[in-house]
């Protein structure tokens, strides 16, 4: 069905593919930017049949004034910055894309990993300053073979960087309470039943869990005083998974080794300003600007996805929802169908 009006947020986040077949189909398309404000998104969707997303919060207000809205599109994996509840009690779809980008992510977490373990950017920094380096004690690097590697959600992603840390000679730890010791065995990863355990016997852990309110802040300042001071904290999941204030005191305490985040609670990051700017400038943290998933065949993916749960909705057949989140269960309209 053509002539859809479909507001899409954060058009930051190119996705050439799919504005050009949406206008192709003849549907008006609304493109916002990051950072719309709660009443331009609502005046916005007031009118809107389809409302796509990636990270602008999508509130009870705005759902509650778009009246012919059928379906929220999340394209991408999160949907913590939707009122799910909100948009079930007025019967419209939530879907989102799950799977477009498990092993890119996982890939990026690890190559954050390699860097920390190498000491890369220190090391990048010197180089670039005084030319060379020569192999004195301050500049001496980890190995991954032989180390152990924690493992906080066990999900698509986690397994993928999983698999790749034990194709490195690592012995994997995890913690996941949805997943049961003998299939941990399976995939070749020993079960830990509580947190401060993973992180005490870890020399690297990274976090690949779902954002939900009981894990707000999964990772606060019990978490990383059990951290061994020679250990590192990987982040490619949501940023508000860590009490970024209790990072950024272990680090100045020296209580860890260091740490790569890619995800950050409050974003964009700023070097001034922001209260994540003191993490800017150390040799032993790595930033990246939420780009983890952002590669040439991952986004061909997503757009892909993308537009085929919009038509979907556009042409009135059942939503197909991949995803295994049981919040996107049971949805009037949807197939649940998480593979």
């Amino acid at each position: 069905m053509a002539g859809l009006r479909i507001v899409r947020t954060d058009r930051e986040l190119r996705l050439p593919g799919v504005d050009a077949a949406l206008r192709a189909a003849g549907h008006d398309l609304v493109l916002l930017p990051d950072g719309v404000g709660e009443a331009a998104l609502a005046e916005a969707a007031g009118e809107a049949d389809i409302l796509m997303m990636c990270y602008t919060p999508v509130t009870a207000r705005v759902i509650e004034g778009a009246s012919r809205l059928r379906g929220i599109v999340k394209y991408g994996v999160g949907i913590d910055a939707i009122d799910i509840a909100a948009a079930r009690a007025r019967g419209i779809v939530v879907v989102n894309v799950p799977d477009y980008a498990d092993a890119t992510v996982a890939e990026a977490a690890f190559a954050l990993m390699l860097a920390l373990a190498k000491r890369l950017p220190a090391l990048q920094r010197r180089m670039e300053g005084a030319g060379w380096v020569w192999p004195e004690p301050h500049w001496i690097g980890r190995d991954i073979a032989g180390s152990t590697v924690g493992v906080v959600g066990l999900g698509r992603i986690g397994r993928r960087f999983a698999g790749m840390a034990r194709a490195f000679g690592a012995a994997v730890i995890a913690v996941d309470p949805a997943i049961g010791a003998a299939e941990m065995a399976r995939l070749g990863v020993e079960r830990i039943d509580g947190l401060t355990g993973l992180m005490a016997r870890s020399d690297f852990v990274s976090l690949h869990a779902v954002l939900k309110p009981d894990t707000h802040h999964l990772i606060g300042a019990a978490e990383l005083d059990a951290m061994k001071p020679t250990a590192f904290l990987i982040n490619t999941a949501r940023g508000a998974l860590v009490d970024a204030v209790a990072l950024i005191r272990a680090l100045d305490a020296g209580r860890i080794a260091g740490a790569g985040l890619d995800v950050f609670e409050s974003e964009p990051l700023a070097r001034r300003g922001h209260a994540l700017s003191p993490l800017y400038g150390r040799d032993n943290v790595i930033l990246t600007p939420h780009l983890a998933f952002h590669t040439e065949e991952a986004m061909a993916r997503l757009e892909r996805e993308a537009l085929a749960r919009v038509a979907e909705l556009a042409e009135g057949r059942p939503v197909r929802i991949r995803s295994s989140d049981p919040r996107l269960a049971g949805q009037a309209g949807a197939i649940y169908d998480p593979g």
